[in-house]
């Protein structure tokens, strides 16, 4: 089903992202929200960040600070269900193309009262593919004012150079450098508040990230990324999940796509372990996770 007016799908290709109020259904956001009020209660029983759920600091029972419960569609099959047969794959069938693999999922919670930023960042510097159709796309499960820290995005900035997410010690840092920063306008950057049900989509170059949350709840946000059956995974992100690469919507390829522009490439993760970009960009080891 197509969902996209012609407008969004060419602020998408033109800005790099585009949003809409009403491509979920209400039944979607309640079972979506339901699962998830679930999740939040069980994350009062954990005491440390794992597999399952990344936890903020001063995490507790009685006052929980969930960051992010990693690759939900691992942990209940509404999201699955929801990633691979909802309306998140009609948009990406419109921007990609008839053939649409599965990437990974997350759902970041910026929880209240100064939630963490996620600093200017772009997507495919984490996992590398053979060409850039790829998208990330996602799901307010509450409303979101411009006090609860609303994704910004960077106009155009998906056009412009990919940026090297390492310090200058060579440490992987998982965000862009202050001088290079200044490269970029952010002051024309877009922040996408919006109502409960409100959809974000965003190329895997464009320049993004977040403020702290200041409001009094927290700002749920699940994000599934999705890619043309052509663009191939060049390293293995563990945080695909078991339904990593799956094919979606139409049919697998048997030939690759290479973009001749290069893109940096991660640490190996199989060595050092992969951990949440909150836990990078705050310089946790998986130790204090």
């Amino acid at each position: 089903m197509k969902i996209l007016t012609e407008a969004q799908r060419s602020s998408y290709l033109d800005r790099g992202y585009c949003a809409g109020h009403d491509w979920i259904s209400g039944e979607w956001l309640d079972r979506l929200n339901q699962v998830t009020n679930a999740l939040v209660e069980e994350s009062r029983e954990v005491e440390r960040s794992g597999a399952k759920f990344d936890l903020e600091p001063g995490h507790t029972r009685a006052n929980p600070r969930l960051r992010r419960l990693n690759s939900p569609i691992d942990f209940h099959e509404t999201y699955w269900e929801f990633a691979s047969s909802g309306p998140f794959v009609d948009i990406a069938e419109d921007l990609l193309g008839a053939n649409v693999k599965f990437h990974h999922s997350k759902l970041n919670f910026k929880w209240s009262g100064g939630g963490e930023a996620v600093k200017w960042h772009q997507d495919i510097q984490f996992w590398p593919h053979t060409n850039y159709d790829v998208l990330t796309i996602g799901v307010y499960l509450s409303d979101v004012t411009e006090d609860m820290a609303p994704m910004g995005i960077i106009p155009k900035s998906h056009a412009q150079d990919l940026f090297d997410l390492y310090d200058h010690d060579g440490q992987w840092t998982g965000h862009i450098k202050d001088e290079d920063l200044r490269r970029l306008d952010i002051d024309s950057a877009e922040y996408l508040s919006g109502p409960a049900g409100t959809v974000t989509v965003h190329n895997c170059r464009a320049v993004h990230g977040s403020p702290p949350n200041q409001s009094a709840a927290p700002r749920p946000l699940l994000l599934c990324a999705y890619s043309a059956a052509d663009a191939i995974p060049i390293t293995n992100l563990t945080a695909g999940g078991k339904h990593a690469e799956t094919i979606v919507r139409g049919e697998k390829t048997k030939w690759a796509r290479f973009d001749p522009r290069p893109v940096p490439m991660p640490p190996d993760w199989s060595k050092q372990g992969y951990k949440s970009i909150f836990q990078h960009q705050q310089g946790e080891s998986l130790d204090e996770a």
